[in-house]
């Protein structure tokens, strides 16, 4: 079990997320787009969230 802050790559976000990697992936994408306004979600964007994921 993972988890990951939104606030920890985007300043001000209060957005949180548990699960598995992947889980977290596919729901911080999902954020991304509907939150951030993101199309497309950039290769260094996931790069960050994995690198900010901690165990749960």
């Amino acid at each position: 079990m993972k988890a990951f802050r939104c606030g920890d790559v985007v300043p001000g976000c209060g957005r949180a997320f548990r699960g598995t990697e992947e889980e977290i992936l596919g729901e911080v994408a999902a954020h991304a787009t509907h939150d951030h306004g993101l199309v497309e979600i950039p290769a260094e964007l996931v790069a960050q969230v994995r690198r900010s994921l901690v165990d749960a």
